[in-house]
């Protein structure tokens, strides 16, 4: 007879995970989806016991990519950057199907390579010095410092100054900059009176392929010292007086102004500014009593004119208003008569006569016949 035994299995295999390829170092400028590792997982178990899942631990920039078979591949699932990790150990977890799972794992190695991606930065924004005149030449100024994120030869930090020209010479005659350190140093002794201030910049370059690089403003300013005596400005110095002649010194020299050379260009002398400053007031003084002068003359025009108008009409005093009449403010008379009127019932013999002494008359009249004799007040109709 035959006998068939089936044999049921038991989930004793642990899942092997063998890495076929896989890369030590990679690029932080390698694009999403570049493969790392390529892994074969199996189960010597049958059925479920035989499944295997894979995955990845943490949370890393990459992730599992099944390909044919049992054979997945590690890939990254985004950009790297390796100022903020420079590496990786990327494990690999293998479990199988079984009750209770089997696992296994595998840890991956990967340092990031660096890329020429960050530019040197300076550690401040601008730099400033006071530099005293009559420096000693190759003093030390200042020191710029510069960092750069990258790492070996990319983050190697060169230091230059960039071209300018100062008082028509190059700057690079003025200071120079130590290229390893940083340290600037003037090239020459500074004058206050010549140059006051010096603007520059400094460039900061690493050594990657291509360079990267930044600039920084330097201000460096001259302070001034008494190393100047003062100069006569007025009256200027008399010629040297000739043979057997003999000079009077202190006829000459009255009045002298002084100004020192350290003072700002185009400033005045004390004196000179004080001579300003009084002609000033005196024009402004001038003015004002040319205004109250102006001002006086135009009250007493006014005040003659009242005193005109009044003396004039002072003969009037006494007369009703109503006799008067203005026109643009002047007051003209209005002429009144008083008229003497005789009739009678023969209108031959009606007179009428006019009274002088009732006649009050500002403005002159054409001359008129007598008061004395009688003026006809109707017309003879028999001689006509």
């Amino acid at each position: 007879a035959k006998v068939v035994i089936t044999l049921t299995d038991v989930n004793d295999n642990v899942p092997e995970i063998s890495v076929r390829s896989a890369l030590s170092e990679i690029s932080e400028d390698s694009p999403s989806g570049t493969v790392v590792a390529l892994l074969h997982v199996q189960d010597r178990d049958s059925g479920a016991n035989g499944d295997v899942r894979c995955s990845l631990d943490g949370d890393v920039p990459f992730r599992l990519q099944s390909s044919h078979g049992n054979y997945y591949s590690v890939v990254t699932a985004r950009e790297l950057d390796r100022e903020q990790v420079s590496e990786y150990n990327v494990t690999v977890r293998a479990a199988d199907g079984g009750s209770p799972p089997l696992q296994s794992s595998a840890v991956l190695s990967l340092r990031v390579l660096d890329v020429n991606d960050n530019a040197p930065v300076f550690a401040q924004e601008r730099y400033s010095a006071r530099v005293a005149e009559n420096n000693a030449a190759g003093a030390l100024v200042l020191t710029v410092l510069a960092t750069d994120a990258d790492w070996g030869q990319n983050a190697r930090v060169r230091y230059r100054l960039s071209e300018g020209r100062v008082r028509g010479a190059p700057l690079s005659s003025y200071v120079s900059v130590q290229a390893e350190t940083g340290a600037l140093y003037a090239l020459r002794s500074f004058d206050y009176e010549e140059v006051r201030e010096l603007g520059l910049w400094v460039r900061a370059e690493d050594g990657g392929a291509p360079a990267l690089s930044s600039n920084v403003s330097v201000r460096l300013l001259i302070v001034d010292e008494n190393d100047n005596a003062p100069q006569v400005l007025y009256p200027p110095p008399p010629p040297p007086a000739r043979a057997g002649s003999v000079s009077v010194s202190g006829a000459a020299w009255s009045g002298v102004e002084l100004a020192p050379r350290s003072s700002e260009p185009g400033a005045l002398p004390a004196g000179g500014l004080t001579r300003w400053l009084v002609l000033a007031v005196a024009a402004v003084s001038c003015l004002f009593l040319a205004f109250l002068l102006l001002l006086l003359a135009l009250r007493l025009r006014r005040w003659r004119r009242e005193q005109l108008l009044a003396a004039s009409s002072g003969a009037l005093r006494g007369v009703p208003v109503s006799h008067f009449v203005g026109i643009d403010g002047v007051r003209a008379f209005l002429q009144s008569y008083s008229h003497d009127v005789s009739l009678t019932a023969d209108s031959r013999k009606s007179q009428l006569r006019f009274s002088g002494a009732s006649c009050c008359d500002t403005l002159p009249v054409p001359a008129r016949p007598p008061p004395d004799e009688p003026a006809p007040l109707l017309g003879d109709e028999d001689r006509a």
